[in-house]
């Protein structure tokens, strides 16, 4: 096992050329693959990891969402950093968050009705002829654990742009405190965009750098990506009903979040409302 440990990962025909080389046995590729899953090695596409990455990112995300959740409303704002100007720091005054908490994660996707990643049954050449629709705007998803999931076309990703997403996700769960998890895009860290987030009664969770698979909502652009991937529009105000309708339907369901509700939420829960 140290072997298979200090060279992975492996093809199958190098496990079979290593174990022929240090102990004179040669399996039939069939036995190889059962012996190799009495072994307990996973076998599946390795998930590239970003050079960026720190190696305890699950443990400093556990550390932003606990103190996110263990704050008090005196402390000072959650969103502003050292250098910071102190001016604007101040929530809106039609503003509430004091009927709980709602959790989410956001995150821009760029979707295109171009996309294929379903496979089909088909008589003949297998293709679809598709209208020459383009989607010039990203969507950006608020993915909502326990408030209104919310999707958006900006015509950018600009820090003003951002913020009016976020006006959107205020605007749709009102009256609660909103915890918003995050990347570390260069319009989502920026002073204006933290600031206009305290200013909604919105927390940021900035997710460890190079951490996108720690983000729930990564995998409902990719359900939703497959779930559009065989449907045809005719024009790009179709295709973006369309997304619409798919994220409301996908971002009701729990089971993209199940992982990390259980890693990082813990004995949080009952301070969601």
């Amino acid at each position: 096992m140290e072997l298979l440990r200090d060279g992975q990962p492996w093809k199958k025909q190098e496990i079979q050329h290593l174990i022929n080389e240090e102990f004179g046995v040669e399996f039939h590729p069939v036995y190889l693959s059962t012996f190799l899953d009495k072994l307990g090695l996973s076998y599946a596409i390795p998930r590239t990891k970003r050079p960026s990455r720190a190696e305890n990112a699950e443990e400093v995300l556990d550390e932003r969402v606990g103190d996110a959740f263990d704050e008090e409303p005196d402390d000072a704002p959650h969103n502003k950093r050292d250098g910071d100007d102190e001016k604007g720091w101040v929530v809106d005054e039609e503003i509430r968050t004091d009927g709980g908490t709602v959790l989410g994660f956001l995150d821009t996707s760029h979707p295109q009705p171009w996309d294929n990643s379903q496979r089909l049954y088909t008589v003949d050449d297998p293709h679809i002829t598709r209208p020459l629709v383009k989607l010039d705007e990203p969507a950006v998803g608020f993915y909502a654990l326990n408030g209104q999931s919310v999707v958006s076309f900006p015509e950018d990703q600009t820090k003003e742009r951002i913020c009016e997403c976020l006006e959107g996700v205020r605007k749709q769960n009102p009256g609660q405190r909103i915890l918003l998890v995050l990347d570390n895009f260069s319009s989502h860290v920026c002073e204006y965009t933290r600031r206009r987030a305290h200013q909604l009664g919105i927390d940021l969770v900035f997710l460890p750098v190079g951490s996108p698979d720690l983000n729930p909502i990564e995998q409902v652009w990719k359900s939703l990506k497959w779930e559009a991937s065989p449907l045809i529009v005719e024009s790009a105000a179709e295709y973006r009903a369309l997304l619409t309708e798919l994220f409301e339907q996908l971002t009701t369901q729990l089971s993209f979040a199940a992982s990390w509700i259980d890693e990082y939420l813990g004995g949080y829960l009952q301070k969601l409302r």
